[in-house]
Protein backbone atom coordinates (compact mmCIF):
# COMPACT_ATOMS: atom_id res chain seq x y z
CA UNK A 1 0.00 0.00 0.00
CA UNK A 2 2.89 1.86 -0.45
CA UNK A 3 2.51 5.40 -2.26
CA UNK A 4 3.79 6.40 -5.87
CA UNK A 5 7.64 7.15 -6.27
CA UNK A 6 9.32 9.77 -8.16
CA UNK A 7 13.29 10.27 -8.82
CA UNK A 8 15.15 12.84 -10.82
CA UNK A 9 17.33 10.34 -12.60
CA UNK A 10 20.83 12.18 -13.71
CA UNK A 11 22.97 10.59 -16.26
CA UNK A 12 25.19 9.19 -13.90
CA UNK A 13 22.55 7.64 -11.92
CA UNK A 14 21.03 6.18 -15.34
CA UNK A 15 24.09 4.88 -16.20
CA UNK A 16 24.29 3.03 -12.68
CA UNK A 17 21.14 2.00 -12.83
CA UNK A 18 21.39 0.59 -16.01
CA UNK A 19 24.36 -1.10 -15.01
CA UNK A 20 22.61 -3.14 -11.95
CA UNK A 21 19.85 -4.03 -14.12
CA UNK A 22 22.44 -5.85 -16.39
CA UNK A 23 23.47 -7.31 -13.74
CA UNK A 24 20.50 -8.55 -12.58
CA UNK A 25 19.47 -10.22 -15.82
CA UNK A 26 22.66 -11.99 -15.41
CA UNK A 27 21.47 -13.22 -12.58
CA UNK A 28 18.13 -14.30 -12.97
CA UNK A 29 19.75 -16.04 -16.38
CA UNK A 30 21.21 -18.61 -14.22
CA UNK A 31 17.99 -19.62 -13.57
CA UNK A 32 16.24 -19.19 -16.75
CA UNK A 33 13.72 -16.36 -18.35
CA UNK A 34 12.00 -17.75 -21.03
CA UNK A 35 9.71 -21.20 -21.36
CA UNK A 36 10.66 -24.17 -22.69
CA UNK A 37 10.87 -25.67 -26.57
CA UNK A 38 7.89 -28.02 -25.44
CA UNK A 39 6.08 -25.12 -24.10
CA UNK A 40 6.34 -22.27 -26.49
CA UNK A 41 3.58 -22.27 -28.03
CA UNK A 42 1.41 -22.94 -24.65
CA UNK A 43 0.63 -20.61 -21.47
CA UNK A 44 2.72 -23.40 -19.46
CA UNK A 45 5.81 -23.51 -18.61
CA UNK A 46 9.07 -20.61 -17.65
CA UNK A 47 9.77 -18.58 -14.90
CA UNK A 48 7.74 -15.29 -14.06
CA UNK A 49 9.92 -12.70 -11.97
CA UNK A 50 8.11 -9.97 -9.77
CA UNK A 51 10.60 -7.08 -8.63
CA UNK A 52 10.07 -4.64 -5.88
CA UNK A 53 11.74 -2.30 -3.45
CA UNK A 54 10.66 -4.05 -0.56
CA UNK A 55 12.77 -6.21 1.50
CA UNK A 56 10.28 -8.56 2.05
CA UNK A 57 6.33 -9.38 2.38
CA UNK A 58 4.93 -7.93 5.03
CA UNK A 59 3.95 -10.83 6.17
CA UNK A 60 3.30 -14.77 4.91
CA UNK A 61 1.74 -16.48 7.50
CA UNK A 62 -1.69 -16.61 6.19
CA UNK A 63 -3.14 -15.79 9.62
CA UNK A 64 -0.87 -12.50 9.46
CA UNK A 65 -1.54 -11.30 5.68
CA UNK A 66 -3.16 -8.34 5.68
CA UNK A 67 -2.80 -6.46 2.52
CA UNK A 68 -4.81 -6.55 -0.73
CA UNK A 69 -1.77 -7.28 -2.94
CA UNK A 70 -0.38 -10.16 -0.78
CA UNK A 71 -3.22 -11.48 -0.31
CA UNK A 72 -4.20 -11.88 -3.65
CA UNK A 73 -0.61 -13.47 -4.25
CA UNK A 74 -0.59 -15.96 -2.04
CA UNK A 75 -4.42 -17.05 -2.17
CA UNK A 76 -3.71 -17.75 -6.32
CA UNK A 77 0.07 -19.18 -5.10
CA UNK A 78 -0.15 -20.96 -1.70
CA UNK A 79 -3.27 -21.05 -0.02
CA UNK A 80 -7.04 -22.33 -0.10
CA UNK A 81 -9.84 -21.02 1.40
CA UNK A 82 -13.27 -22.88 1.83
CA UNK A 83 -14.30 -19.76 -0.85
CA UNK A 84 -12.70 -17.60 -3.22
CA UNK A 85 -13.04 -14.80 -5.19
CA UNK A 86 -13.84 -15.59 -9.04
CA UNK A 87 -10.84 -14.86 -10.99
CA UNK A 88 -11.90 -12.93 -13.53
CA UNK A 89 -11.53 -9.51 -14.38
CA UNK A 90 -14.48 -7.55 -13.97
CA UNK A 91 -17.17 -6.79 -11.51
CA UNK A 92 -17.78 -10.80 -11.59
CA UNK A 93 -14.43 -10.94 -9.96
CA UNK A 94 -16.15 -9.43 -6.28
CA UNK A 95 -18.33 -13.05 -6.87
CA UNK A 96 -17.71 -16.03 -4.21
CA UNK A 97 -17.03 -19.15 -5.73
CA UNK A 98 -16.22 -22.40 -3.59
CA UNK A 99 -12.59 -23.50 -3.39
CA UNK A 100 -12.00 -26.50 -0.70
CA UNK A 101 -15.37 -26.22 -0.01
CA UNK A 102 -18.04 -27.48 -2.43
CA UNK A 103 -20.30 -24.31 -2.08
CA UNK A 104 -20.13 -20.98 -0.92
CA UNK A 105 -21.58 -21.78 2.13
CA UNK A 106 -24.77 -22.58 4.19
CA UNK A 107 -26.17 -20.19 6.66
CA UNK A 108 -29.56 -21.35 9.16
CA UNK A 109 -30.28 -19.73 12.33
CA UNK A 110 -30.88 -16.12 10.91
CA UNK A 111 -27.16 -16.79 9.85
CA UNK A 112 -25.40 -16.66 12.71
CA UNK A 113 -24.73 -20.37 11.89
CA UNK A 114 -22.28 -21.45 8.83
CA UNK A 115 -21.70 -25.07 7.62
CA UNK A 116 -19.28 -25.61 4.77
CA UNK A 117 -18.24 -29.65 3.74
CA UNK A 118 -14.94 -29.80 2.24
CA UNK A 119 -14.49 -31.50 -1.40
CA UNK A 120 -12.80 -34.57 -2.12
CA UNK A 121 -9.13 -34.34 -3.29
CA UNK A 122 -7.56 -31.41 -1.90
CA UNK A 123 -3.51 -32.26 -0.36
CA UNK A 124 -1.15 -30.56 1.56
CA UNK A 125 2.07 -30.30 0.01
CA UNK A 126 3.31 -33.89 1.56
CA UNK A 127 0.09 -35.17 -0.43
CA UNK A 128 -1.90 -36.15 2.75
CA UNK A 129 -5.24 -34.92 2.64
CA UNK A 130 -6.62 -31.40 3.39
CA UNK A 131 -9.19 -32.02 7.04
CA UNK A 132 -11.59 -30.53 8.36
CA UNK A 133 -10.06 -30.23 11.85
CA UNK A 134 -6.90 -28.25 9.10
CA UNK A 135 -9.29 -25.57 9.17
CA UNK A 136 -10.60 -25.28 12.45
CA UNK A 137 -6.75 -25.36 13.54
CA UNK A 138 -5.70 -22.44 10.72
CA UNK A 139 -9.03 -20.32 12.52
CA UNK A 140 -8.05 -20.75 16.40
CA UNK A 141 -4.30 -19.31 15.36
CA UNK A 142 -5.82 -15.46 14.62
CA UNK A 143 -6.69 -15.95 18.81
CA UNK A 144 -2.91 -16.16 19.49
CA UNK A 145 -2.51 -12.36 19.37
CA UNK A 146 0.92 -12.66 21.67
CA UNK A 147 2.02 -14.76 18.75
CA UNK A 148 -0.25 -14.23 15.63
CA UNK A 149 -0.32 -10.06 15.32
CA UNK A 150 -0.96 -7.93 12.44
CA UNK A 151 -4.22 -10.07 11.03
CA UNK A 152 -7.72 -9.58 10.25
CA UNK A 153 -9.88 -9.76 13.44
CA UNK A 154 -13.13 -11.18 11.64
CA UNK A 155 -13.28 -14.43 12.74
CA UNK A 156 -11.84 -13.39 16.28
CA UNK A 157 -14.89 -10.91 16.31
CA UNK A 158 -17.77 -12.77 15.11
CA UNK A 159 -17.07 -16.10 16.73
CA UNK A 160 -19.54 -16.97 19.17
CA UNK A 161 -16.92 -16.60 22.06
CA UNK A 162 -17.99 -14.26 25.41
CA UNK A 163 -14.92 -11.41 25.40
CA UNK A 164 -13.03 -10.95 28.69
CA UNK A 165 -13.25 -7.47 30.24
CA UNK A 166 -10.94 -5.86 28.17
CA UNK A 167 -12.58 -6.79 25.05
CA UNK A 168 -10.83 -9.69 23.93
CA UNK A 169 -11.63 -12.88 23.75
CA UNK A 170 -11.04 -15.48 26.51
CA UNK A 171 -9.82 -17.99 23.66
CA UNK A 172 -6.10 -17.38 23.75
CA UNK A 173 -5.13 -19.62 21.04
CA UNK A 174 -4.30 -23.32 20.32
CA UNK A 175 -0.63 -22.66 21.89
CA UNK A 176 -1.97 -21.53 25.11
CA UNK A 177 -5.40 -23.23 24.96
CA UNK A 178 -6.68 -20.93 27.59
CA UNK A 179 -10.71 -21.16 26.50
CA UNK A 180 -10.02 -23.91 24.18
CA UNK A 181 -13.65 -25.66 25.03
CA UNK A 182 -15.40 -22.69 24.04
CA UNK A 183 -13.65 -22.32 20.44
CA UNK A 184 -14.50 -25.94 20.34
CA UNK A 185 -17.88 -25.32 20.32
CA UNK A 186 -17.37 -21.90 18.17
CA UNK A 187 -16.15 -24.16 15.37
CA UNK A 188 -17.07 -27.80 14.80
CA UNK A 189 -15.98 -30.45 12.81
CA UNK A 190 -18.10 -33.35 11.87
CA UNK A 191 -16.82 -35.32 9.31
CA UNK A 192 -15.86 -33.19 6.52
CA UNK A 193 -18.20 -30.31 7.67
CA UNK A 194 -16.84 -27.50 9.64
CA UNK A 195 -19.77 -25.59 11.53
CA UNK A 196 -19.14 -21.84 12.54
CA UNK A 197 -21.84 -20.78 15.34
CA UNK A 198 -21.45 -16.75 15.46
CA UNK A 199 -22.58 -14.21 18.06
CA UNK A 200 -24.64 -12.36 15.94
CA UNK A 201 -26.27 -12.53 12.57
CA UNK A 202 -23.65 -11.87 9.47
CA UNK A 203 -25.48 -12.93 5.93
CA UNK A 204 -21.83 -11.81 4.55
CA UNK A 205 -19.79 -14.35 6.32
CA UNK A 206 -18.45 -16.34 3.96
CA UNK A 207 -16.55 -13.40 2.48
CA UNK A 208 -14.95 -13.31 5.69
CA UNK A 209 -13.61 -16.74 4.72
CA UNK A 210 -12.16 -15.33 1.62
CA UNK A 211 -9.16 -14.04 3.34
CA UNK A 212 -5.93 -16.55 4.60
CA UNK A 213 -6.95 -15.90 8.28
CA UNK A 214 -9.52 -18.22 7.58
CA UNK A 215 -7.13 -20.99 5.67
CA UNK A 216 -6.38 -24.31 6.93
CA UNK A 217 -3.23 -24.71 8.94
CA UNK A 218 -1.70 -28.40 9.32
CA UNK A 219 -0.92 -28.48 13.36
CA UNK A 220 1.98 -30.69 12.68
CA UNK A 221 3.83 -28.16 10.74
CA UNK A 222 3.15 -24.95 12.38
CA UNK A 223 5.82 -23.06 13.85
CA UNK A 224 4.26 -20.30 15.94
CA UNK A 225 5.80 -16.40 15.01
CA UNK A 226 8.19 -18.73 12.50
CA UNK A 227 5.15 -20.40 10.34
CA UNK A 228 5.63 -16.60 8.76
CA UNK A 229 9.06 -17.67 7.28
CA UNK A 230 7.54 -20.95 5.80
CA UNK A 231 3.90 -21.58 5.61
CA UNK A 232 2.85 -25.10 4.13
CA UNK A 233 0.97 -24.97 1.19
CA UNK A 234 -2.13 -26.72 -0.20
CA UNK A 235 -2.16 -24.56 -2.95
CA UNK A 236 -0.50 -25.30 -6.91
CA UNK A 237 2.70 -23.65 -5.61
CA UNK A 238 5.04 -24.21 -2.52
CA UNK A 239 8.48 -21.86 -1.33
CA UNK A 240 11.49 -23.45 -2.08
CA UNK A 241 13.82 -20.65 -1.00
CA UNK A 242 12.35 -17.45 0.96
CA UNK A 243 15.56 -15.01 1.91
CA UNK A 244 14.46 -11.79 3.48
CA UNK A 245 16.26 -8.67 1.13
CA UNK A 246 16.88 -11.14 -1.73
CA UNK A 247 14.28 -13.15 -3.15
CA UNK A 248 11.50 -16.07 -2.67
CA UNK A 249 11.12 -19.08 -5.13
CA UNK A 250 8.06 -20.58 -5.74
CA UNK A 251 8.11 -23.89 -7.24
CA UNK A 252 5.28 -26.21 -8.36
CA UNK A 253 3.72 -28.23 -5.66
CA UNK A 254 3.59 -31.79 -6.95
CA UNK A 255 0.95 -32.91 -4.66
CA UNK A 256 -1.57 -30.23 -5.72
CA UNK A 257 -4.57 -31.65 -8.16
CA UNK A 258 -6.08 -29.73 -10.37
CA UNK A 259 -9.05 -31.40 -10.37
CA UNK A 260 -9.54 -30.74 -6.91
CA UNK A 261 -9.41 -26.77 -7.70
CA UNK A 262 -11.69 -25.39 -9.44
CA UNK A 263 -10.32 -21.71 -9.04
CA UNK A 264 -6.45 -21.85 -9.52
CA UNK A 265 -4.94 -21.93 -13.24
CA UNK A 266 -1.31 -22.09 -12.62
CA UNK A 267 1.22 -21.69 -15.31
CA UNK A 268 4.74 -20.84 -14.72
CA UNK A 269 7.18 -23.57 -13.85
CA UNK A 270 8.51 -21.64 -11.58
CA UNK A 271 7.46 -18.10 -9.59
CA UNK A 272 10.24 -15.97 -8.40
CA UNK A 273 10.05 -12.37 -6.35
CA UNK A 274 12.95 -10.30 -6.09
CA UNK A 275 13.45 -8.26 -3.65
CA UNK A 276 15.20 -5.12 -2.40
CA UNK A 277 15.88 -3.31 -5.74
CA UNK A 278 16.30 0.32 -5.90
CA UNK A 279 13.60 1.99 -7.47
CA UNK A 280 15.72 3.19 -10.15
CA UNK A 281 16.79 -0.49 -11.32
CA UNK A 282 13.39 -1.59 -11.25
CA UNK A 283 11.99 1.60 -13.21
CA UNK A 284 14.86 0.97 -15.90
CA UNK A 285 14.15 -3.09 -16.23
CA UNK A 286 10.40 -1.89 -17.07
CA UNK A 287 11.20 0.75 -19.09
CA UNK A 288 13.39 -1.08 -21.38
CA UNK A 289 11.46 -4.43 -21.03
CA UNK A 290 15.02 -5.99 -20.40
CA UNK A 291 13.83 -8.76 -18.56
CA UNK A 292 10.51 -8.79 -20.45
CA UNK A 293 8.76 -12.05 -18.41
CA UNK A 294 8.58 -9.98 -15.38
CA UNK A 295 6.04 -8.10 -13.14
CA UNK A 296 6.71 -5.04 -11.23
CA UNK A 297 4.89 -5.53 -8.05
CA UNK A 298 5.61 -1.85 -6.77
CA UNK A 299 4.08 1.30 -8.67
CA UNK A 300 6.75 3.29 -11.20
CA UNK A 301 8.25 6.60 -9.59
CA UNK A 302 5.91 9.37 -11.51
CA UNK A 303 8.20 10.57 -13.91
CA UNK A 304 9.11 7.07 -15.38
CA UNK A 305 5.11 6.38 -14.97
CA UNK A 306 4.60 9.39 -17.04
CA UNK A 307 7.09 8.09 -19.50
CA UNK A 308 5.81 4.11 -19.12
CA UNK A 309 2.17 5.83 -19.97
CA UNK A 310 3.32 7.89 -22.87
CA UNK A 311 4.59 5.18 -24.87
CA UNK A 312 2.02 3.55 -27.73
CA UNK A 313 4.02 0.26 -27.93
CA UNK A 314 3.43 -0.61 -23.81
CA UNK A 315 -0.32 0.43 -24.37
CA UNK A 316 -0.72 -3.50 -23.56
CA UNK A 317 1.74 -3.16 -20.48
CA UNK A 318 0.31 -1.03 -17.93
CA UNK A 319 -3.46 0.35 -16.53
CA UNK A 320 -4.48 2.77 -14.80
CA UNK A 321 -7.61 2.09 -12.50
CA UNK A 322 -9.12 3.43 -9.48
CA UNK A 323 -8.24 1.37 -6.82
CA UNK A 324 -10.29 -0.10 -3.85
CA UNK A 325 -8.23 2.11 -1.33
CA UNK A 326 -8.25 4.81 0.43
CA UNK A 327 -4.85 6.37 1.03
CA UNK A 328 -4.86 8.76 4.57
CA UNK A 329 -2.43 9.66 7.38
CA UNK A 330 -3.96 8.27 10.81
CA UNK A 331 -3.37 10.35 13.83
CA UNK A 332 -2.34 8.69 17.27
CA UNK A 333 -4.65 10.26 19.62
CA UNK A 334 -3.42 8.43 22.51
CA UNK A 335 -2.17 10.28 25.59
CA UNK A 336 1.18 12.31 24.84
CA UNK A 337 0.64 11.63 20.85
CA UNK A 338 -1.66 13.56 18.92
CA UNK A 339 -4.63 14.05 21.71
CA UNK A 340 -5.32 17.38 20.95
CA UNK A 341 -8.23 18.33 18.39
CA UNK A 342 -6.91 21.79 17.15
CA UNK A 343 -3.53 20.60 16.76
CA UNK A 344 -4.70 17.48 14.71
CA UNK A 345 -7.02 20.10 12.79
CA UNK A 346 -3.89 22.83 12.56
CA UNK A 347 -1.68 19.90 10.61
CA UNK A 348 -4.44 19.02 8.01
CA UNK A 349 -4.95 22.82 7.56
CA UNK A 350 -1.41 23.15 6.56
CA UNK A 351 -0.85 20.32 4.62
CA UNK A 352 -0.03 21.45 0.88
CA UNK A 353 -1.54 18.60 -1.15
CA UNK A 354 -1.41 20.26 -4.32
CA UNK A 355 2.35 19.90 -4.07
CA UNK A 356 1.80 16.04 -3.07
CA UNK A 357 -0.64 15.59 -5.92
CA UNK A 358 1.94 17.17 -7.92
CA UNK A 359 4.34 14.40 -6.88
CA UNK A 360 2.85 11.52 -6.99
CA UNK A 361 1.87 12.26 -10.98
CA UNK A 362 -0.96 14.74 -10.62
CA UNK A 363 -4.54 13.88 -10.65
CA UNK A 364 -4.09 11.53 -13.66
CA UNK A 365 -2.29 8.95 -11.64
CA UNK A 366 -2.72 10.06 -7.67
CA UNK A 367 -6.61 9.82 -7.60
CA UNK A 368 -8.73 12.96 -5.74
CA UNK A 369 -9.49 14.39 -2.52
CA UNK A 370 -11.10 12.43 -0.73
CA UNK A 371 -13.77 13.86 2.68
CA UNK A 372 -14.28 10.33 3.76
CA UNK A 373 -12.73 6.73 5.45
CA UNK A 374 -15.21 5.27 3.32
CA UNK A 375 -14.67 5.09 -0.41
CA UNK A 376 -17.86 6.53 -3.19
CA UNK A 377 -17.56 2.69 -4.75
CA UNK A 378 -19.23 1.21 -1.56
CA UNK A 379 -22.10 3.21 -3.02
CA UNK A 380 -24.85 2.97 -0.33
CA UNK A 381 -22.35 3.57 2.46
CA UNK A 382 -21.03 6.30 1.09
CA UNK A 383 -22.04 10.16 1.72
CA UNK A 384 -20.68 13.29 1.05
CA UNK A 385 -19.30 14.43 4.57
CA UNK A 386 -18.85 17.79 6.36
CA UNK A 387 -15.91 20.13 7.37
CA UNK A 388 -12.51 18.74 6.15
CA UNK A 389 -11.97 19.33 2.88
CA UNK A 390 -15.16 21.47 2.36
CA UNK A 391 -14.47 23.57 5.24
CA UNK A 392 -14.62 26.54 3.58
CA UNK A 393 -10.63 28.06 5.69
CA UNK A 394 -9.61 24.79 3.67
CA UNK A 395 -7.13 25.19 0.74
CA UNK A 396 -5.39 22.61 -1.32
CA UNK A 397 -2.11 24.65 -1.35
CA UNK A 398 -2.53 24.07 2.08
CA UNK A 399 -3.75 27.08 4.72
CA UNK A 400 -0.83 28.29 7.13
CA UNK A 401 -2.82 31.08 8.71
CA UNK A 402 -5.65 28.83 9.75
CA UNK A 403 -3.22 26.80 10.95
CA UNK A 404 -1.69 29.17 13.10
CA UNK A 405 -5.27 30.08 14.40
CA UNK A 406 -5.59 26.68 15.30
CA UNK A 407 -2.13 26.25 17.40
CA UNK A 408 -2.62 29.48 19.10
CA UNK A 409 -6.04 27.89 20.39
CA UNK A 410 -4.46 24.71 21.46
CA UNK A 411 -2.07 26.74 23.56
CA UNK A 412 -4.99 27.51 25.66
CA UNK A 413 -6.95 24.07 25.45
CA UNK A 414 -4.22 21.79 25.39
CA UNK A 415 -0.68 23.76 26.37
CA UNK A 416 1.07 20.02 26.86
CA UNK A 417 0.21 19.29 23.20
CA UNK A 418 0.97 23.08 22.09
CA UNK A 419 4.44 22.41 23.51
CA UNK A 420 5.07 19.10 21.71
CA UNK A 421 3.78 20.37 18.39
CA UNK A 422 5.97 23.74 18.30
CA UNK A 423 8.59 22.78 20.53
CA UNK A 424 12.00 22.20 18.21
CA UNK A 425 13.34 20.51 20.89
CA UNK A 426 10.11 18.09 20.62
CA UNK A 427 7.82 18.40 17.80
CA UNK A 428 5.40 16.02 15.92
CA UNK A 429 6.81 12.24 14.14
CA UNK A 430 5.48 11.56 10.95
CA UNK A 431 5.73 7.53 10.26
CA UNK A 432 6.48 6.88 6.50
CA UNK A 433 7.80 3.78 4.76
CA UNK A 434 11.14 4.17 3.45
CA UNK A 435 11.01 5.18 -0.61
CA UNK A 436 12.38 8.06 -2.51
CA UNK A 437 8.69 9.73 -3.18
CA UNK A 438 8.03 9.34 0.51
CA UNK A 439 11.59 11.16 1.17
CA UNK A 440 10.75 14.08 -1.46
CA UNK A 441 7.40 14.20 -0.12
CA UNK A 442 8.71 14.51 3.92
CA UNK A 443 9.94 17.69 1.96
CA UNK A 444 7.23 19.09 1.05
CA UNK A 445 5.29 18.75 4.40
CA UNK A 446 8.10 20.19 6.43
CA UNK A 447 7.72 23.08 3.96
CA UNK A 448 4.60 23.16 5.13
CA UNK A 449 4.68 22.89 8.77
CA UNK A 450 7.37 25.41 9.03
CA UNK A 451 5.00 27.78 6.98
CA UNK A 452 2.32 27.30 9.97
CA UNK A 453 4.52 27.25 12.65
CA UNK A 454 4.59 23.32 13.34
CA UNK A 455 7.88 21.16 14.01
CA UNK A 456 7.35 17.92 11.79
CA UNK A 457 9.84 15.06 12.12
CA UNK A 458 9.90 12.17 10.15
CA UNK A 459 10.23 8.69 10.98
CA UNK A 460 11.45 6.32 7.63
CA UNK A 461 10.57 2.71 7.73
CA UNK A 462 11.96 -0.13 5.54
CA UNK A 463 8.76 -0.64 3.12
CA UNK A 464 8.62 -4.65 4.49
CA UNK A 465 8.52 -3.70 7.99
CA UNK A 466 6.29 -0.64 7.86
CA UNK A 467 2.73 -2.07 8.77
CA UNK A 468 4.33 -4.28 11.18
CA UNK A 469 6.05 -1.76 12.95
CA UNK A 470 3.20 1.21 13.08
CA UNK A 471 0.48 -1.73 13.98
CA UNK A 472 3.24 -2.43 17.14
CA UNK A 473 1.00 0.48 19.52
CA UNK A 474 4.51 0.61 21.82
CA UNK A 475 6.28 1.37 17.96
CA UNK A 476 4.07 3.68 16.45
CA UNK A 477 4.63 7.64 16.38
CA UNK A 478 2.50 10.56 16.01
CA UNK A 479 1.38 10.71 12.38
CA UNK A 480 1.60 7.14 10.32
CA UNK A 481 0.58 7.10 6.36
CA UNK A 482 -1.55 4.00 5.41
CA UNK A 483 -4.00 3.16 2.97
CA UNK A 484 -7.31 0.98 3.28
CA UNK A 485 -9.60 -0.86 0.80
CA UNK A 486 -13.09 -2.29 2.31
CA UNK A 487 -12.78 -5.95 2.58
CA UNK A 488 -16.28 -6.54 0.62
CA UNK A 489 -18.81 -4.14 -0.14
CA UNK A 490 -20.09 -3.13 3.30
CA UNK A 491 -18.53 -0.35 5.30
CA UNK A 492 -18.64 -3.46 8.38
CA UNK A 493 -15.58 -3.60 6.64
CA UNK A 494 -13.94 -0.18 6.86
CA UNK A 495 -15.70 1.65 9.96
CA UNK A 496 -14.49 -0.93 12.77
CA UNK A 497 -10.90 -2.27 11.15
CA UNK A 498 -10.09 1.33 11.33
CA UNK A 499 -11.68 2.61 14.43
CA UNK A 500 -12.29 0.24 17.10
CA UNK A 501 -9.67 -1.30 19.57
CA UNK A 502 -10.23 -4.89 17.90
CA UNK A 503 -11.17 -4.10 14.34
CA UNK A 504 -7.39 -5.21 13.45
CA UNK A 505 -6.00 -1.35 11.75
CA UNK A 506 -7.03 1.42 14.38
CA UNK A 507 -4.10 2.99 13.69
CA UNK A 508 -5.54 5.91 15.48
CA UNK A 509 -5.34 4.32 18.58
CA UNK A 510 -8.16 6.41 19.99
CA UNK A 511 -10.22 3.93 22.61
CA UNK A 512 -8.87 6.58 25.45
CA UNK A 513 -10.64 9.33 23.44
CA UNK A 514 -13.91 10.16 25.80
CA UNK A 515 -16.38 9.52 23.09
CA UNK A 516 -14.87 6.25 22.21
CA UNK A 517 -17.15 3.93 24.29
CA UNK A 518 -20.13 5.59 22.56
CA UNK A 519 -18.34 5.27 19.18
CA UNK A 520 -17.94 1.64 19.74
CA UNK A 521 -21.36 1.07 20.98
CA UNK A 522 -22.69 2.21 17.75
CA UNK A 523 -20.21 0.44 15.84
CA UNK A 524 -21.31 -3.30 17.27
CA UNK A 525 -24.77 -2.22 16.81
CA UNK A 526 -24.35 -1.60 13.23
CA UNK A 527 -22.56 -4.86 12.96
CA UNK A 528 -25.83 -6.31 13.93
CA UNK A 529 -27.84 -4.51 12.20
CA UNK A 530 -29.72 -6.67 8.98
CA UNK A 531 -31.84 -3.90 7.80
CA UNK A 532 -29.11 -3.07 5.32
CA UNK A 533 -30.98 0.59 4.66
CA UNK A 534 -30.19 1.51 8.36
CA UNK A 535 -26.63 -0.20 8.51
CA UNK A 536 -25.65 2.40 5.87
CA UNK A 537 -27.00 5.37 7.19
CA UNK A 538 -24.90 4.41 10.94
CA UNK A 539 -22.11 4.19 9.02
CA UNK A 540 -22.42 7.36 7.05
CA UNK A 541 -22.97 8.74 10.57
CA UNK A 542 -19.72 6.78 12.13
CA UNK A 543 -17.69 8.01 9.04
CA UNK A 544 -18.59 11.68 9.63
CA UNK A 545 -17.49 11.66 13.76
CA UNK A 546 -14.35 10.12 12.64
CA UNK A 547 -13.80 12.67 9.88
CA UNK A 548 -14.76 15.61 12.66
CA UNK A 549 -12.45 14.21 15.34
CA UNK A 550 -9.56 14.06 12.58
CA UNK A 551 -8.56 10.77 13.65
CA UNK A 552 -7.15 9.95 10.33
CA UNK A 553 -6.34 13.20 7.75
CA UNK A 554 -6.03 13.65 4.09
CA UNK A 555 -7.78 10.60 2.44
CA UNK A 556 -7.02 10.68 -1.18
CA UNK A 557 -10.14 8.41 -3.37
CA UNK A 558 -6.67 6.62 -5.17
CA UNK A 559 -5.85 5.80 -8.55
CA UNK A 560 -3.56 2.76 -8.67
CA UNK A 561 -1.15 1.64 -11.78
CA UNK A 562 0.69 -1.27 -12.23
CA UNK A 563 2.88 -2.11 -15.27
CA UNK A 564 4.60 -5.45 -16.77
CA UNK A 565 7.12 -6.64 -19.19
CA UNK A 566 6.13 -7.84 -23.30
CA UNK A 567 6.63 -11.81 -22.28
CA UNK A 568 3.76 -11.47 -19.51
CA UNK A 569 0.48 -12.74 -20.51
CA UNK A 570 -3.08 -13.16 -19.13
CA UNK A 571 -2.59 -9.56 -16.98
CA UNK A 572 -5.91 -8.93 -15.89
CA UNK A 573 -7.29 -6.33 -13.00
CA UNK A 574 -9.07 -8.14 -10.52
CA UNK A 575 -11.69 -5.75 -8.38
CA UNK A 576 -11.47 -7.66 -5.21
CA UNK A 577 -8.38 -7.09 -3.56
CA UNK A 578 -7.32 -4.35 -6.45
CA UNK A 579 -4.43 -5.40 -7.82
CA UNK A 580 -3.02 -8.23 -10.41
CA UNK A 581 -5.39 -11.29 -10.93
CA UNK A 582 -2.13 -12.95 -10.20
CA UNK A 583 -3.28 -16.65 -10.92
CA UNK A 584 -3.92 -15.71 -14.78
CA UNK A 585 -0.45 -14.96 -15.26
CA UNK A 586 1.62 -16.56 -17.91
CA UNK A 587 5.25 -16.74 -19.73
CA UNK A 588 4.73 -16.01 -23.43
CA UNK A 589 6.50 -18.14 -25.92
Amino acid sequence: MSGSKMVKRHLNRRLIATTAATALIAAVALVGTTTSASAASSKNGGTLYFITNQQQFDHVDPARVYTGRDIAFFNSYLYRNLVSYKPTAGSAGSSLVADLATNTGVPSNNAKTWKFTLRAGSTWEDGSAVTCADVQYGVSRAFATDVITDGPQYLVGALKIPKASDGSSVYKGPYKKTGQALFNKAVTCKGTTVTFNLNRSFADFNYALTYPAGAPVKKSKDTGDKYDLRPYSNGPYKIARYKIGDEMSLVRNTKWKQSSDKVRTPYPDNIVVRFGLSQDVADQIMLDDSIPNTVDLDTLQPANLRAFFADPSKAKQRFNVYDPYVRYAAMNVSPGKMDCLDVRKAVFFAVNMQALIDLSGGLVFYGDPGDSPIKPVLGLDYAKTTGNIHDPAWSVNGNPDKAKALLASAKTSCPAAYDRATNPNKGITWDLAKTATNQKASVLIQTAMDAAGIVMKFNFIPSGQYYSTVQDTTKQNDISTAGWGADWANASTVIPPLFTKEGGFDLSQNWNDPAYPAFKAKSDRALAETNRAKQAAMWKELAQYAMDQYWIIRPVFNKGQDVWGSKVGGVYYWEPQGTFGFGGLYVKG
